[in-house]
């Protein structure tokens, strides 16, 4: 019923209020201070998303051999900088990007039991020091941070400390010091899933030894055929003489990450598998990162983004909201990743939990994270790159899907997609691969009809959505407090650090029943008010506002 009525909405607004919606987006306040905690993350596989040079779509003698899904497609970092350039994520509200490793990978393809595969997601390193030709070069990544710098938005990068890329005839293993190729992980306790690998061919790094080691010769040898050995040599002997630290596999790496945020000003680290290492490694990341991050801004005065710190979430499998600060490693053993290095976690929970209702879901979430969590926050998903069990897998709510993700309390993650109901179940794939289709521009430019919705005006929901949580913080930070229940109505507000933010948003409103909206205890009689889904105006009266739109969202504010 509520999708239906959002449909009938969204088809008459966009064919009758157009101007109105525009006027709505544009007098959106945008002034507040950007907080992780309210951050809208555009989560993306570079190589899924835009092809915008062909010239680089198959690098290294990599074919188009692959098992469905499982090979390169051709985006790029330049995809990504033109679509930033075009307005497609200002228009969803977007203030970060989550790119995934753009390192160089592998370079032949392998087979874990799903078909031949090609490291087109990020995952599979070979050489963490370069930028993989797939995707781009150096100086396309500094135009990619610059220009989501320029338009307000922070870039996340995703690192991998825990593994290697799969060992193949082009790929050889590098030395037992830096890695373990056996046994596989059990999961049962924290030594069955740190102190093993992932799966089978996938070399773990040894981050439990503190003992010196040499540079791995097949690595050595690469940087001489590259003309680049005497260059990375004297980094890595400058940055072991700065810190003092020990020559161990762990701080290799570690030096690795820190260079993209010293080289690019990339503002936080999205940590892979975080669970499979020692957990205090990543508060020696967090701190040599932020060492970094803050150098990079007072070198670069006219670049950064504002005083925010280095931010860092973590992939901690199976974490959820729920679980608080501990989590339950197994074998009666917990950790605290939160006083280990992270200020957020992602919130594998979510996906399940918004199956509950909006009151149930917005209350628990408010109670939470401003309880157990307080001065932490979490990163929700209804779908993601290797999550076979999302929220909505077949995009049959996909109105639902946004009015739940990015209302919630909370950073909310959109994975590619989400905002135009990109398929993630395509018939021939395998495994993840099926949640890794190209991103289906295509439907969106047609406006394509699927199970009795049309891809834009998804789209336009999620934006409309999307551009007033930017603009308030108090959606993602704040308190939460239920208003009345028909139609259901909340208010959230925040106060802290010289911010007041405070808005009402009322969902499920009948279609053409424009009843009046109860803001009372929030905005006083005689305030003028706007609903920024309709673009419309109204004054409050006897407590309430109506604002005759016919629709079933309005998100309402000065």
């Amino acid at each position: 019923m509520q999708a239906k009525a959002i449909r009938l909405g969204l088809a008459a607004l966009l064919a009758a209020s157009c101007s109105s919606m525009s006027l709505a987006a544009s007098k959106l306040k945008t002034a507040q201070p950007f907080l992780w905690e309210n951050a809208t993350v555009y989560f993306l596989l570079t190589d899924r998303f835009h092809n915008a040079n062909h010239k680089n779509d198959l690098a290294y003698g990599r074919k188009n051999d692959a098992a469905p899904l499982r090979g390169y497609a051709g985006g790029d970092l330049a995809g990504i900088t033109a679509k930033i350039k075009s307005g497609y994520f200002k228009d969803l509200g977007v203030d970060v990007i989550w790119l995934t490793p753009p390192v160089e990978q592998i370079h032949a393809g392998t087979d874990e039991g799903t078909g031949k595969s090609y490291g087109f997601h990020g995952y599979w390193a070979k050489d963490f020091t370069r930028v993989d030709a797939n995707l781009g070069t150096e100086a396309e990544v500094r135009e990619f941070v610059d220009t989501a710098h320029a338009h307000g938005m922070r870039v996340l990068l995703d690192v991998v400390m825990n593994h290697l890329g799969p060992v193949t005839e082009q790929d050889p293993v590098w030395p037992d010091e830096w890695v373990r190729t056996s046994p596989t992980c059990t999961y049962k306790d924290t030594e069955t899933t740190v102190s093993c690998t992932l799966v089978k061919n996938l070399p773990d790094i040894r981050t439990d030894s503190k003992a010196a080691v040499s540079l791995p010769p097949v690595l050595a040898e690469k940087w001489k055929a590259e003309g680049r050995y005497e260059r990375e040599v004297k980094e890595l002997d400058d940055f072991f003489q700065r810190t003092g630290l020990p020559r161990a596999p762990r701080y290799y790496l570690m030096k690795w990450h820190v260079d993209w945020v010293r080289k690019y000003g990339v503002d936080g680290f999205r940590a892979d598998t975080a669970k499979h290492t020692e957990p205090e490694i990543w508060k020696e990341l967090h701190g040599l990162a932020s060492a970094a991050y803050e150098d990079w801004k007072q070198a670069n005065p006219k670049k950064k983004m504002g005083k925010q710190a280095f931010f860092m979430t973590g992939e901690v499998y199976n974490y959820a909201l729920a679980h608080g600060q501990d989590f339950d490693m197994g074998g009666g053993q917990t950790v605290n990743f939160y006083q280990n290095g992270f200020d957020s976690l992602i919130n594998f929970g979510f996906k399940s939990d918004a199956n509950k209702t909006y009151e149930a879901l917005f209350s628990d979430y408010a109670a939470r994270l401003h309880g157990p969590l307080a001065g932490y926050s979490v990163l929700n998903y209804i779908s993601s790159h290797d999550d076979g069990g999302p929220f909505d897998l077949l995009r049959q709510k996909p109105f639902e899907s946004a009015n739940k993700l990015l209302l919630s309390p909370g950073a909310a993650q959109i994975y590619y997609g989400d905002e135009t109901a990109r398929s993630l179940n395509v018939a021939g794939a395998q495994g993840d691969a099926t949640l890794r289709s190209f991103m289906n521009w295509d439907e969106l430019a047609k406006n394509a009809s699927r199970d009795g919705y049309r891809i834009a005006d998804v789209r336009q929901h999620w934006s409309r959505l999307g551009l007033f949580r930017r603009a308030h913080p108090a959606i993602g930070a704040g308190m939460h407090e239920k208003l009345a229940d028909a139609p259901y109505t909340f208010k959230r507000t925040y106060g802290k650090n010289g911010i007041s933010d405070k808005v009402v948003i009322a969902l499920d409103i009948p279609a053409n029943s424009n009843p009046a909206i109860n803001v009372a205890g929030v905005f006083a009689d005689g305030q003028k008010l706007r609903d920024y889904y309709s673009g419309k105006t109204a004054t409050v009266l006897n407590g309430k506002v109506q604002f005759n739109s016919g629709l079933s969202t309005t998100l309402i504010a000065p």
